[in-house]
């Protein structure tokens, strides 16, 4: 395997620079890059479900290599973010030019800044899990770092996890669910962890809280540096950056439920909790995040070793392509319900039927 096709995210970045070079309607070149130029050569091109041999991943799983595109997405994702900060104050913008910047740089936020840090937080190293959280930051989603690690991984696939969608649940229905069910979800987390350390819940201990006030710092210094005009551009660019991951969190999970055992504990996380998809181009341009089956299953491995599940529940398209469908809630239920297997439907009548979704 080799590293270079990992640098496909960049073309996220790159689309943002040209796009704004060549005015206009271009600015809106990163969405045509991820939601049509990506999903079209996906589906041209196919799937690949080679793993790697235990050779070839002995090999790699700690590749320096391999870690570089992923620590260089760090300061590329933060000086985009500054960059447009200066260009929405200090340039003359159509209104045209201005929804295409802003919204390219949200979607770079969600792809390549959310995507990479979901990679980097998992690390035990200092120096990648602060690259992941300094991406979090430019996009005001710091506490994921918490919710996703402790919260996500430990409750995934029941009903008690804000970021898995439920069966016949929309996404416009499961959005705001899982937003603010993170953040509850992580300072219940952050609180439980005070209390087992006796520190003060409102104390420099929190995390959560020192989050916020690093997020304030960030968007202070946007403002005394370039103005006002910096609080909604960084506004918007966050929550475009957000909703591409939660939008990715709703297919992930989409209908898959554990089974509850007698004494009230769920089931072991297997890769049957996790829809699959090993289709080439679009795990290249996301660090094989597409292969979430196996990322469940194994958290620690890095993005270069995750493995195609064949088991798994597998997806009809790549990330792309089911991101549209999920946009489109009759569509997305038509093609993904009778996906769903008809053991997680059953699980599903007997923990959640009659609740509100």
């Amino acid at each position: 395997m080799q590293t270079l096709p990992f640098y496909l995210i960049y073309l996220a970045p790159l689309s943002i620079l040209l796009g704004y070079r060549m005015g206009g309607g271009w600015n809106f070149l990163t969405a045509l890059v991820v939601f049509v130029n990506v999903p079209l050569i996906d589906w041209l091109v196919g799937a690949d479900t080679r793993n790697p041999t235990q050779a070839e991943e002995d090999a790699i799983a700690d590749s320096f290599w391999y870690k570089l595109p992923t620590w260089l997405a760090a300061p590329t994702q933060v000086a985009i973010m500054i960059w447009g900060a200066f260009v929405v104050t200090h340039r003359p913008l159509t209104p045209v030019e201005l929804a295409g910047l802003v919204s390219s740089i949200g979607l770079m936020g969600g792809a390549m800044g959310i995507n990479v840090a979901h990679e980097l937080v998992h690390r035990q190293n200092g120096w990648e899990n602060f690259l992941g959280k300094s991406m979090l930051w430019s996009v005001s989603y710091l506490h994921w770092a918490i919710e996703h690690v402790a919260g996500h991984h430990r409750t995934v696939a029941t009903p008690d996890d804000p970021a898995t969608a439920l069966f016949g649940q929309s996404f416009y229905r499961f959005w705001p669910r899982t937003v603010f069910g993170g953040m509850r979800s992580s300072w219940g987390i952050e609180k439980a962890r005070l209390e087992y350390k006796k520190a003060g819940l409102w104390s420099p201990s929190n995390r959560i809280l020192r989050y916020a006030v690093l997020t304030a710092a960030l968007v202070v210094g946007l403002i005394w540096f370039w103005g006002w005009w910096t609080l909604p551009y960084f506004i918007v660019q966050s929550i475009i950056a957000s909703w591409l991951l939660e939008v990715v969190n709703y297919l992930e999970h989409y209908g898959l439920l554990r089974r509850r055992q007698p004494d009230g504990s769920y089931e072991r996380v297997e890769p049957r909790h996790a829809w699959n998809n090993s289709n080439l181009i679009t795990n290249l341009f996301l660090f094989n995040l597409q292969r979430h089956s196996d990322h469940h299953h194994k958290p620690a491995r890095r993005y270069q070793i995750l493995r195609h599940v064949e088991e798994a529940p597998q997806l009809p398209l790549g990330y792309a392509g089911m991101l549209l469908l999920a946009m489109v809630p009759p569509l997305w239920f038509r093609v993904m319900d009778p996906r769903v297997p008809e053991e997680m439907k059953e699980i599903y009548r007997q923990q959640v039927a009659g609740s509100p979704v």
